[in-house]
C-alpha cells in the first residue's frame, strides 16, 4: 500500500458519479487519509464505521449545549464523521475485504447519527431559545432523511425488477427463435440486451444515438426514452456535470445533511437552511418520482412490444360482476341436503320458509275462513267443522262454550 500514489487511490476508491460536496469537499481529503490508514492491518472498514458513528454522536452531544462555539465544533465534527463514513468503502473497495453486513451496519449507522444529531440540535435551540419551531424541525428533518433513502431504495428495487422480467422474457423470445433457426445451417445466436443506462453510465460523454448504434439498436432497451425526450436539454447538462464526476441529483440527501448539520449551525441560521435545504431536497424527490413514472410507461411499451399477447389489464373478471357471487351462494345452498324442506309427510305440522302474503299449507280461504287448518287436524274428524265455526267467534280460551267443546 505504501507504493500506491494518490492518483492511483483515487481511480480505484472514488466513484464515477458522486454528489457534490462529496466531489470537493470530502474526496480530496478522504483519499489522503486513505494512504494513511490502509498501511495498518487492524484498521478494517468495520472499525471506521464504528469511528464514524461515535464523533457522530459526540457532535450530536455539542449540538445539545446550543452554544455559538459548540455549535461550530459539533459541525466540524459531524463533517469528520461524514469522512470517515466515506473513509469504510473506500477502503474496502481498495483491499477488497468488504461484506455485506458492513454495508448494511454502515446504512443503519448514518441513520442513527442523523436521528440523533437532529433531535440534539434542534432541541439545543429549543432549549434556549423556547421557540416550537424548532421541534418541528426537528421532526422535518427526520422524515425527509428517512423518505428520501427509502424511496430510493424502493425505485431501486422496482427498477431492477423491470429489468429482471425484460432480460426474461428476451432471453423466452431467443430460444424459441433459437428452437424455430436450429435446421438451418450456420444460424447467429442472438445478441444479449443491453441497457442504455448501463452504457451512459459507462460512457458518459458518448451520446445515446452513437451508443445504440454500436450496441445495434434491436438490443438496447431504454427505459428512460421519454423523459430525455420530454427535457432535450438535461442530456447537455448532466454531461457536463459528468467530465466533474458530479451526478445530475444535486440535492440529495448527502446535501441535505450537509447544510443542516454543517452550513446552518456555521452561519447561525438553522431554522433558514432547514427550510431552505427541505424545499430543495422535495423538488429533486418530485422529479426523480417523475422521471421514475416515465420509466415506468417506457417499460409497458417495452414488454408490449417483446411479448404482443393480449392482456386482461383494466377489466373485471366476468365472475365478480354484481350478483354473481350471491347467485353462486344461494344455488350451493339450495343443493344442500341439510337445507331442503321436509316432505309433507315427515312433519305435515311445520312449514320452514313461509312465503310472505301467501297461506302456509295452500288451503283455500273460501272454504276455511277462519285461517286454522292445522287446529282442524290436530282434532280430526271428531268434531264437525260448523260446531267448531260456532266456537271460534268467542273468547276460544276462556268462554265456557269453548270448553264445554273442548270436552
Amino acid at each position: 500500500m505504501a507504493k500506491l500514489s494518490l492518483r492511483a487511490v483515487q481511480k480505484l476508491t472514488c466513484k464515477k458519479r458522486d454528489a457534490w460536496w462529496t466531489v470537493f469537499l470530502v474526496d480530496p481529503v478522504a483519499t489522503r487519509l486513505l494512504l494513511l490508514v490502509a498501511r495498518f492491518r487492524f484498521i478494517t472498514p468495520n472499525r471506521v464505521t464504528w469511528a464514524a458513528l461515535v464523533i457522530g454522536l459526540g457532535s450530536a452531544g455539542l449540538f445539545l449545549k446550543g452554544d455559538q462555539q459548540s455549535l461550530l465544533i459539533g459541525a466540524l465534527l459531524y463533517h469528520l464523521s461524514f469522512i470517515l463514513d466515506c473513509i469504510d468503502g473506500k477502503l474496502a473497495r481498495l483491499k477488497g475485504n468488504g461484506t455485506v453486513f458492513g454495508g448494511w451496519l454502515d446504512y443503519v449507522f448514518d441513520r442513527i447519527r442523523v436521528l440523533f444529531c437532529a433531535l440534539a440540535l434542534m432541541g439545543g435551540q429549543f432549549l434556549r431559545t423556547d421557540d416550537e419551531r424548532y421541534l418541528l424541525a426537528a421532526l422535518i428533518v427526520v422524515f425527509l432523511d428517512m423518505l428520501r433513502y427509502v424511496d430510493a431504495l424502493q425505485v431501486y428495487k422496482m427498477r431492477m425488477s423491470m429489468r429482471a422480467k425484460i432480460e426474461k422474457v428476451t432471453k423466452e423470445r431467443a430460444e424459441a427463435e433459437r428452437a424455430e433457426q436450429e435446421a438451418r445451417s450456420g444460424a447467429e445466436d442472438a445478441s444479449p440486451v443491453v441497457f442504455m443506462e448501463d452504457l451512459l453510465r459507462d460512457n458518459p460523454g458518448t451520446p445515446a444515438e452513437t451508443l445504440r448504434a454500436e450496441a445495434g439498436a434491436g438490443n438496447v432497451i431504454d427505459l428512460h426514452e421519454q423523459f430525455r425526450g420530454q427535457f432535450p436539454w438535461y442530456v447537455r447538462i448532466r454531461r457536463a456535470l459528468l467530465r466533474t464526476r458530479i451526478r445530475p441529483h444535486l440535492i440529495s440527501g448527502i446535501e441535505f445533511q450537509m447544510f443542516i448539520f454543517i452550513v446552518g449551525p456555521l452561519i447561525g441560521r438553522i431554522l433558514w437552511t432547514t427550510a431552505v435545504s427541505a424545499a430543495l431536497l422535495m423538488l429533486f424527490e418530485l422529479v426523480i418520482m417523475y422521471k421514475f413514472w416515465l420509466s415506468t410507461r417506457d417499460f409497458t411499451r417495452v414488454m408490449e412490444e417483446l411479448d404482443p399477447t393480449p392482456t386482461t389489464a383494466g377489466t373485471i373478471a366476468a365472475h365478480l360482476h354484481r350478483g354473481r357471487h350471491r347467485r353462486a351462494a344461494q344455488e350451493a345452498l339450495l343443493t344442500d341436503e341439510r337445507y331442503q324442506a321436509p316432505a309433507p309427510e315427515d312433519d305435515p305440522g311445520f312449514w320452514p320458509y313461509p312465503q310472505p302474503n301467501a297461506t302456509p299449507h295452500e288451503h283455500d280461504p273460501s272454504q276455511d275462513p277462519y285461517g286454522l287448518p292445522h287446529v282442524r287436524r290436530q282434532l280430526g274428524d271428531t268434531m264437525p267443522l260448523t260446531q267448531f265455526r260456532k266456537a271460534a267467534p268467542g273468547d276460544a280460551y276462556g268462554s265456557p262454550g269453548a270448553r264445554e267443546h273442548s270436552r
